[in-house]
């Protein structure tokens, strides 16, 4: 898939976060990568085999006390890990979906273990 056509998916992705959540969003940027770098790899223990999909990266809202000038957190979406998990256009869109609600979700303060007990693991 061209890197345009996966950015369309991403920024409709976080079009799809209720607006309730985007309005609380202050100083997030959304990226598009097409592989994780090394330094991003070692924050995540990764399983033989696994693919890290995305990445939340900066002060989720519940460790915040003065929160001034600070660099934007980043939610970072990887293509290629995603493309080869997927195999279809739609496997693709809702993966990307899935992974954005996933990051945004770490942003909020939200563990990966509340988002498996929950259901929204990705």
């Amino acid at each position: 898939m061209r890197k345009a056509a996966f950015e369309e998916l991403v920024r409709q992705a976080v079009e799809n976060i209720p607006e309730d959540f985007r309005l609380i969003m202050h100083n997030v940027d959304v990226h598009v990568r097409r592989m994780p770098t090394q330094r991003q790899l070692k924050k995540i223990p990764l399983a033989p085999g696994q693919q890290l999909l995305g990445l939340y990266e900066g002060i989720p809202l519940t460790q915040r006390d003065s929160y001034g000038t600070v660099l934007p957190d980043i939610v970072t979406v990887f293509q290629i890990p995603i493309e080869k998990i997927c195999t279809t256009y739609e496997e693709i869109e809702k993966m990307i979906q899935d992974t954005v609600i996933h990051e945004v979700a770490h942003f909020f303060g939200i563990t990966d273990v509340e988002l498996e007990a929950w259901g929204i693991a990705v």
